[in-house]
């Protein structure tokens, strides 16, 4: 891959951290920008392109970073600006990308900005967040619901008014129409851009602008009674809003002006409201997330329809991207079992687009049930039993079988589970068929095979659990077969000529074997199948 090229995005693999549970390198029991700096070799090693980093910077840690309190500083809990400098050198010294997170929807209510805000109506900053009177009852401005809970609005009994929280109440949003907001984010922007960072997640993109008629939402007609209750009714007029597409536009243009930099969206809505993220020809996020995979039913129609209605509704010109678990969401391992979850790596480094991998997927990690004495999470704290929490899947890194798994000398901030002395880096990098072996080496083929890379893709008509694929490039082509069931199966499709060749297996033991125009697949079995472009059939 050509690291310095402008597109390397759409070449790369991208790998998140969780920075608070990768390593801890100062001995307090919480992962640090040290301990990313030593574990760097390991993240190399899997063949990844790009890190990404998870806030890092300074916050009260209401929600774990989320809650900004200074854009351009880094957290004393995760080290100081040295270690960071330090480790963006590192990082482009060893050919891998840093990415960092950009939360602008909302800061910290311990935010210099919001402390002006509140301190009186005429205050300069008071337009810099969303301040609206009482309902005339005195009760809540409008209908709108946090996502971690009960209403999105807080009385401040100082001002006599409410401002707006989609998330925590110390999470107040800023107001994205005021344009010395968008002018104050464009500059943090700027600051960490011009340290050499290469580009943005930008956390929840698609709440930055609000209805201004602060209309009530229309309730939910298929909401369900144990959801989540923000669930209850539908985001129409606190999300999503057409004016946030040249917010947007306007925070690529501040890419653009440094050369081979990417701009990702967080974007949690339907596919026909997602591809707008592309923006009018494509000057909107290079890759808004693309969420699929993470809460579809996991069975082979299921995601062969997915997979080929996001391919119809992309732009002309956009890029793809697939992501199959991070720090919001139940681990891979634990929605599909362990066995597919090697077949569900296979999916994702085999599919058209970037994909993103979670720290910690690549070792088989599982969702943790945390006790309740250890439950960290607001979200979980504010709406409880219900199976919100966010700890399971932010448990730390498994890197060796020592009592705290190498993560740290002392307690870490979350419990590990007792199969880490098992199942770890080390034990399982050690193993050549064990799961992180095999995330390595669908790594290095993708590297290996354009077609996997810039190849384009036709699905092949088939049954049951198997899902079939064809992806070619540059007069070379290879078929993935995934089988999604226990059950073995027998492939016979015209699409596999005599004489074709097995690359890969998720089992790692038939690499070479020869097909002659059958193939024999076992349960929860997943191969990519070297394909004679010529001779193949057209598929369906």
């Amino acid at each position: 891959m050509a690291q310095g090229g402008e597109n390397w995005w759409r070449d790369g693999i991208f790998y998140q951290i969780y920075p608070r549970s990768f390593q801890d390198g100062d001995g307090d029991g919480v992962g640090d920008l040290a301990g990313i700096l030593r574990r760097l070799p390991y993240v190399k090693s899997l063949g990844v392109d790009a890190i990404w980093l998870s806030p890092i910077f300074p916050s009260p840690m209401a929600d774990f970073g989320y809650d900004i309190s200074d854009y351009t500083g880094i957290d004393p809990l995760f080290g100081t600006m040295a270690d960071f400098d330090a480790l963006l050198a590192a990082a482009h010294d060893n050919g891998l990308k840093l990415i960092l997170d950009l939360v602008p929807n909302h800061t910290s209510d311990q935010h210099p900005w919001f402390m002006e805000s509140r301190s009186s109506r005429d205050n300069p900053k008071r337009d810099w967040y969303i301040w609206r009177d009482p309902a005339p009852d005195g009760s809540v401005p409008n209908n709108w619901l946090s996502e971690f809970g009960g209403s999105a609005w807080q009385i401040d009994a100082a001002t006599g008014q409410y401002y707006y929280h989609a998330f925590l109440a110390q999470q107040p949003d800023l107001n994205w129409r005021n344009p010395e907001v968008r002018a104050a984010i464009y500059d943090v922007m700027r600051f960490w851009l011009e340290k050499g960072v290469d580009g943005f997640r930008v956390d929840v993109i698609w709440h930055l602008i609000k209805d201004s008629e602060f209309r009530d939402n229309p309730p939910n007609p298929h909401y369900v009674e144990g959801r989540p209750p923000n669930e209850s009714i539908l985001t129409q007029y606190s999300t999503d809003q057409p004016e946030v597409f040249d917010v947007i536009a306007e925070m690529r243009r501040v890419i653009d002006a440094y050369p081979a930099r990417v701009l990702i969206g967080e974007v949690y809505l339907p596919l026909h409201r997602l591809m707008a993220y592309y923006g009018n020809d494509l000057t909107g996020a290079q890759m808004p997330f693309n969420f699929a995979l993470l809460s579809t039913f996991w069975s082979a129609r299921s995601i062969e329809k997915i997979i080929d209605d996001y391919e119809k509704a992309l732009p002309t010109g956009a890029w793809p991207n697939w992501v199959l678990g991070n720090h919001d969401r139940p681990r891979v391992a634990s929605r599909v079992g362990p066995e597919q979850a090697r077949v569900a790596a296979m999916l994702l480094l085999t599919l058209r687009g970037t994909p993103t991998l979670y720290y910690g997927d690549e070792i088989g990690m599982h969702q943790l049930a945390i006790a309740p004495a250890d439950v960290r999470d607001p979200f979980e704290k504010n709406v409880p039993g219900i199976g919100v929490g966010r700890d399971g899947c932010r448990t730390p890194m498994q890197w060796d079988s020592s009592g705290f798994g190498g993560f740290s000398d002392v307690k870490p901030w979350l419990p590990l589970p007792e199969d880490h002395i098992r199942e770890n880096a080390v034990n399982l990098d050690a193993d050549t068929r064990s799961i992180l072996s095999l995330y390595k080496r669908l790594i290095a083929l993708r590297k290996a095979c354009p077609p996997l890379v810039s190849g384009d893709y036709h699905p092949i008509a088939a049954q049951g659990d198997l899902l079939i694929y064809r992806r070619g490039a540059e007069g070379r082509a290879v078929i993935v077969v995934l089988n999604l069931g226990p059950e073995p199966i027998a492939v016979t499709t015209s699409a596999i000529r005599f004489g074709s060749e097995i690359l890969l297996s998720t089992f790692l033991d038939r690499e070479g074997e020869q097909l002659e125009g059958v193939l024999d697949l076992r349960g929860n079995e997943g191969v990519v199948v070297a394909a004679n472009v010529h001779a193949s059939s057209p598929v369906s």
